[in-house]
């Protein structure tokens, strides 16, 4: 009932400092944020339209952000949804999400360089690079996209509303290390629409990995709940279909191989918290140095020292996860029209990928 249902934060809170927000990185619309709420109706609540009854008992919920975060399908009664006029009743169930005090959801503007790739009215489209956390948590208040994004939206309009800065406007959220295109509203109801696309699957989205080993087959389905590891609070695992965590699909193609590693094309039709490392470490090929999964292992090849010294020098090339947000697609919220935008590979995966494509043609010359 709840999934996706978080998204209702873009138009009921503000950002929340939590502590997973330091490690957890997703590739998927931003579900661990926020505090999920359920109310249960008194047996003598009388007939009340579900906007005000929310509004009475949410405190900071406005009667227009509330209206806003129905229409757009975030709000559930009993496990369905509803329009604004429904009238509450004695028994039922309502799922929304809690408001965030204001003082814990300062936003520190600062001067940081952002690669906008698309802007106008409702949105931006950004191309952020590694080691750039999306947004402000504990551990990481500054140095953020969204701390840049908030810079260039007061100076782009002096006179801005401190609640029109981007809170509402983080509809998704890629990894810490994974570079690529990121979209972000700059208006709630362009909010709205983008995270309805998101909740529905609707986006296109494809990224561009390198994994340990040789894929077997040259495309496949990867179906498998995620949730946290058990053991391990910063990772996440996959487990049997039923027991625990959330239903999750990767589809993947491989693009080229070289051998030990393997250059795949990952397209999701779900977005969980670190999907593709997970999914991909799951059936045996986990992501090129991919430090928190052991992909910063030599985990194929051979025991000689050459070739020992050949992967750390890939590893220096490629830092971080070899993971790139390389297609982003989704309808505008105002001209309804299909948008499409392509990032290329950065440097740094680019060079390893060509150190791994000249070491095995040089092997088989």
């Amino acid at each position: 009932m709840d999934h996706g249902l978080s998204l209702i934060n873009r138009y009921f809170c503000r950002m929340q400092d939590q502590e997973d927000d330091i490690e957890i990185s997703t590739d998927e619309v931003s579900e661990a944020l926020y505090e999920r709420k359920t109310f249960k109706i008194d047996k003598g609540q009388e007939p009340l339209r579900i906007d005000k009854w929310i509004q009475m008992h949410v405190e900071g919920a406005t009667r227009n952000k509330v209206q806003r975060g129905i229409e757009a399908g975030f709000v559930t009664v009993n496990g369905k949804l509803v329009k604004s006029n429904y009238k509450i009743k004695p028994g039922d169930e309502l799922l929304l999400m809690s408001l965030i005090n204001p003082e814990h959801t300062i936003l520190k503007r600062e001067n940081i360089p952002l690669n906008i790739v698309y802007e106008d009215e409702a949105l931006m489209v950004l191309n952020k690079p590694a080691n750039m956390v999306v947004h402000p948590g504990v551990g990481n208040f500054s140095g953020t996209l969204l701390n840049g994004v908030a810079y260039y939206l007061e100076h782009q309009n002096p006179d801005i509303d401190e609640d029109a800065l981007p809170r509402f406007g983080l509809v998704h959220r890629i990894d810490k290390n994974t570079t690529g295109l990121i979209v972000v509203a700059k208006t709630p109801d362009a909010a709205a629409h983008l995270a309805k696309q998101f909740f529905n699957h609707t986006v296109k989205r494809k990224y561009t990995a390198l994994v340990w080993g040789d894929v077997l087959e040259n495309e496949g389905t990867i179906t498998g709940h995620i949730a946290r590891h058990q053991q391990h609070r910063k990772m996440f695992d996959v487990y049997p279909e039923g027991e625990i965590g959330k239903h999750a699909i990767t589809h993947y193609k491989v693009l080229e191989r070289f051998n030990y590693v393997t250059l795949v094309q990952c397209v999701l039709e779900t977005g969980r918290t670190h999907q593709i490392r997970v999914h991909m470490k799951h059936i045996g090929h986990t992501l090129f140095n991919d430090w928190e999964y052991g992909g910063d292992k030599i985990l194929k090849g051979t025991i000689y020292t050459k070739y020992k010294q050949f992967v750390d020098n890939c590893f220096e090339v490629c830092p971080r996860c070899a993971l790139h947000a390389q297609t982003l697609g989704f309808i505008h919220p105002i001209t309804q029209k299909e948008m499409l935008f392509e990032s290329n590979l950065p440097d740094d995966m680019h060079n390893v990928i060509d150190k791994w494509r000249n070491y095995v043609n040089t092997r088989k010359e």
